[in-house]
C-alpha cells in the first residue's frame, strides 16, 4: 500500500502566514515530518508525495531526514484540487492507495481503522467524522450500511444530510478504476474528484465509510494552529536538553520542553506545556505559560509575558505582553508592545476572510502577524488583527484594522516643535536639595 500525501495545493485562508501549513513547525519538526512519522507508527512505508513546483525542493529536504522509507515525487504544476493532483502521479498508482491530506492532523488510529476495513473486500474506503456543529466541508450522505451514497461539497447551514463529514483519509484499491472516472467528469467546480466518487458510486462501486472519532484538527485558518500546537505539546514527554541552561533563580513547572542550548535567565518562569525552541533565550522577569510554543533562535525578552500564543523562529521581543496570538519567523516586537487577546464585550474574535466574516470559535485571540513584520515601541494590536509579511507599525499605533504585506502603519504625530523661552528657577532645585539633605 502506497500512502500518497497532496502537498501541491495553496491555502489561500491563512493570510498572513504564507508557509505551506504542513512546512509549520510544531516541537523542532515540520508538521509533514510528523504525518510521515505517525503513518510509520501504522506500519506504512511507502509515498507518494505530490507537490508544487515552489515547495518540492523542500519537502525533498524533510524526507531526507526519515530513515527507512520510500518516497516517489510529482509535482502538480497548478493548484487544481485533488484530482488533477492525482492524476500528476499517476505513473506512481499502480496498487492500492492511501489518499492523505497532510494539513489534517490525527492520531495513527485512523490509519489503523481504514487499513483494518480495506483488508475485508475490494470497495473503497473513507473515513467519516461526525461533528456537534457545522463545519465548511464535505458532508457525506450514507445508506443502513454505512456505504456513501453522495458527498455534499459546503452545504449552507441547516442543510447539511449528515453529522458525517469527509475527513481525506481515503483507500482506494484500485486507483486506476479511479483515475479513469477523473477523466470523465464534467464540472466547472473545484469538486471534480468529489464528483469522481459519485459516479463510482453510481456506477455500482461500493464506498464504505468507516466511522472515526479520536482526534481530528484540520487548519483551515491561521487560528487552527493552537489545537495543533496543543495536541502535540499534550502528547509530547517533558524534556530538558543537555546543553540547556536554567538560573537557580528561574522557576520551570509542568510539561516544558527545553530543546539544544536554551537558555533561561534569572527570575524567568515557564508554566508547561511550552516549548521553547533550540537556542532561544527566556529573559530575566519573563513570563511563558498556558500552551505557548517558541521557535528557535528567539529573544523573549525582560518582564515579557507570552500566553498561548505560537511564536517563530528568530523573533525578539522586549516587555511585551503577547496573548493568544500567532508571530510568525523574524519579527521583532519593541518595549511596550501589547497584542491585545479580549474583546471589550467578551465576544468571540471574528476575522473577515474574503468578503464574510468568520468565527474563529476563540472569544480569546490575539494578534496574527505575517513573517518579517517590526511593531515599535508602546504599539497595540487589537484582537485578532492580522498584519501582512514584511509590514511596520511604527511606535504608538493602535492597529484596529488588518495591514496588508509590505505597508507601513504610522502614528501622525500631534505635537509641534516651537522655541523653548521658559527659563527655569534654578534657586528651586537648590532648596530642594537641601530639603533632602536635612531629611537624611
Amino acid at each position: 500500500m502506497k500512502t500518497v500525501f497532496l502537498c501541491g495545493g495553496r491555502g489561500k485562508r491563512m493570510f498572513p502566514i504564507a508557509e505551506d501549513k504542513f512546512l509549520l513547525d510544531f516541537l523542532g519538526k515540520p508538521l509533514l515530518q510528523h504525518q510521515i512519522e505517525i503513518a510509520c507508527q501504522a506500519g506504512l512505508s511507502h509515498f507518494v508525495i505530490i507537490g508544487n513546483p515552489d515547495n518540492i525542493e523542500k519537502i525533498k529536504q524533510v524526507t531526507k531526514k526519515i530513515a527507512e522509507i520510500k518516497v516517489d515525487f510529482a509535482v502538480q504544476k497548478e493548484s487544481l484540487g485533488i484530482a488533477d493532483a492525482l492524476k500528476s502521479a499517476e505513473p506512481f498508482l499502480r496498487e492500492q492507495i492511501l489518499v492523505i491530506n497532510p494539513n489534517d492532523v490525527f492520531s495513527s488510529s485512523a490509519y489503523s481503522k481504514i487499513i483494518a476495513e480495506s483488508k475485508k473486500t475490494t470497495a473503497s474506503y473513507i473515513l467519516g467524522y461526525e461533528v456537534q456543529k457545522y463545519f465548511p466541508g464535505g458532508y457525506l450522505q450514507v445508506n443502513s450500511k454505512n456505504e456513501l451514497l453522495h458527498i455534499v461539497e459546503k452545504p449552507n447551514p441547516g442543510e447539511e444530510p449528515s453529522n458525517l463529514v469527509n475527513i481525506l483519509i481515503h483507500c482506494h484499491n484500485n486507483p486506476q478504476e479511479l483515475l479513469r472516472h477523473i477523466e470523465a467528469v464534467q464540472t466547472t467546480r473545484d469538486d471534480v474528484y468529489e464528483c469522481a466518487l459519485d459516479n463510482m458510486v453510481k456506477a455500482g462501486h461500493r464506498i464504505k465509510v468507516v466511522l472515526y472519532n479520536d482526534f481530528w484538527a484540520p487548519i483551515k485558518y491561521p487560528w487552527h494552529i493552537f489545537r495543533v500546537m496543543e495536541y502535540f505539546l499534550d502528547n509530547a514527554q517533558p524534556y530538558i536538553a543537555s546543553s540547556a541552561r536554567i538560573s537557580e533563580k528561574a522557576t520551570v513547572e509542568g510539561k516544558v520542553i527545553l530543546s539544544d542550548n536554551a537558555r533561561v535567565l534569572e527570575n524567568a518562569v515557564i508554566r508547561g506545556p511550552v516549548y521553547i525552541g533550540a537556542n532561544s533565550v527566556i529573559g530575566n522577569n519573563a513570563l511563558v505559560r498556558g500552551y505557548s510554543h517558541i521557535g528557535a533562535n528567539s529573544v523573549i525578552g525582560y518582564s515579557t509575558e507570552v500566553k498561548h500564543s505560537y511564536i517563530g523562529d528568530n523573533c525578539w521581543f522586549h516587555s511585551n505582553y503577547v496573548g493568544d496570538s500567532i508571530v510568525d519567523d523574524d519579527c521583532s516586537l519593541g518595549a511596550g508592545t501589547v497584542l491585545a487577546n479580549f474583546r471589550l464585550d467578551e465576544g468571540n474574535i471574528q476575522i473577515k476572510v474574503g468578503n464574510n466574516l468568520v468565527d474563529s470559535g476563540y472569544d480569546k485571540l490575539g494578534a496574527i502577524v505575517g513573517r518579517g513584520c517590526r511593531i515599535g515601541v508602546n504599539a497595540s494590536l487589537m484582537p485578532g488583527v492580522r498584519v501582512g509579511p514584511d509590514s511596520f507599525v511604527g511606535p504608538q499605533v493602535c492597529l484596529r484594522d488588518d495591514l496588508e504585506a509590505n505597508k507601513m502603519a504610522l502614528f501622525a504625530p500631534q505635537y509641534h516643535v516651537d522655541d523653548n523661552k521658559t527659563r527655569l528657577d534654578k534657586g528651586k532645585r537648590r532648596k530642594l536639595l537641601r530639603k533632602l539633605e536635612e531629611q537624611t
